[in-house]
């Protein structure tokens, strides 16, 4: 049987987020109900919210960076039980039998990957509704294992910002004698850093802040690079072996491609848009890679979880109610947030 939700969402492109009733539906043998105790606030949510992108299917309710209990279960379900702590991120499905999805990379399904919110239920159609929201339903193999130790109130952003940037730092193997560049400094940026710290690399950061050094250094940056001073830029000059580009807009990336190392390659994580061309020398001369990496599969988003656990990496967050969601949406537009917003879904009743 169905059950009624509660949630907030966009009814039409430009409105504020308000709230919505809903349903969610029968769990299938497969199905895991999850209550969702904190979901983090992604720029993807207030983009998708507001049809930035001219695919959102209204009403939306946004939210993909979820934490909570286990409170059903469908009869085929073995991985997780009621009670458990768990986490869903931005896939709640994709086709399972594709190259991408047997490797362990749903987020590059050929079929393509239903995401979490705004996507297309594979079995009936039905629009996804996303984490901000009370409760959710999803199939087992999407559901994450939070592991004993890790913080639910902070841990709910590193479903999309932790998985964006452990994803491409593990598969440039990042770590130990590694020297790794950090463009944009927000909550990806953030993120990158904090893990490639973790992981044991020597970090810099690349900004257009002097102000950012000092925040820079806390989070565990070794440098601070200020890509407006010409000299420091040519002084950097194929340093890094790995460049994180985490900024959000288009931009040039021919400066970020001219402090990569030989065989180093610098990788889009933060802009969805159309990006400058650049003279190809950036990459002749030196065999340099300029890549793109989304979000991460579910074995991967796993292996962060249990990593962040253990070297105890966690976002720095502000913890805000559900009311408040339009307020947020606007700080986070003004970068007024160091620097990710959690939503307590608790506060959901409070209407």
């Amino acid at each position: 049987m169905m059950t009624q939700a509660i949630g907030y969402a966009a009814y039409e492109a430009g409105a504020p987020l308000a709230p919505f009733n809903f349903e969610r539906r029968e769990l299938r043998g497969n199905d895991v109900a999850v209550r969702i105790e904190y979901c983090g606030v992604c720029h993807s949510d207030l983009h998708q919210s507001r049809n930035d992108w001219h695919n959102t299917a209204y009403p939306c309710v946004p939210g993909h960076e979820i934490v909570g209990e286990v409170i059903a279960v469908g009869p085929e379900v073995t991985k997780v039980a009621p009670g458990s702590k768990v986490a869903i991120g931005c896939l709640v499905d994709s086709c399972r039998v594709c190259s991408p999805c047997q490797h362990g990379l749903e987020q590059f399904c050929e079929q393509y990957a239903t995401a979490t919110y705004n996507g297309k239920d594979r079995v009936t159609g039905d629009l996804t509704y996303g984490g901000y929201s009370d409760h959710i339903v999803t199939r087992e193999e999407f559901v994450l294992t939070v592991p004993d130790g890790l913080d639910m109130e902070r841990a709910a952003p590193l479903l999309c910002a932790g998985i964006t940037t452990w994803s491409p730092l593990r598969h440039w193997n990042a770590g130990p004698g590694k020297r790794v560049a950090v463009a944009g400094l927000g909550g990806l940026g953030h993120m990158a850093v904090k893990l490639a710290v973790a992981l044991g690399a020597d970090v810099t950061v690349v900004t257009t802040s002097a102000s950012k050094a000092d925040d820079a250094r806390a989070l565990g940056a070794h440098d601070v690079l200020l890509s407006t001073d010409a000299a420091a830029m040519a002084a950097a000059r194929n340093r890094f072996d790995l460049v994180l580009d985490t900024i959000p807009v288009g931009h040039d990336v021919a400066p970020y491609l001219g402090i990569t190392a030989l065989d180093g390659a610098t990788v889009v994580l933060g802009a969805i848009d159309m990006l400058p061309s650049f003279h190809t020398g950036s990459l002749l001369m030196g065999r340099k890679t300029l890549a793109g990496s989304i979000i991460g599969g579910i074995a991967e988003t796993q292996e962060m979880l249990d990593f962040c656990a253990e070297k105890g990496v966690l976002p720095d967050c502000e913890t805000i109610s559900m009311q408040s969601i339009n307020e947020a949406f606007e700080r986070m537009e003004r970068s007024d947030v160091k620097y990710r917003f959690v939503i307590d879904m608790n506060t959901l009743q409070e209407r």
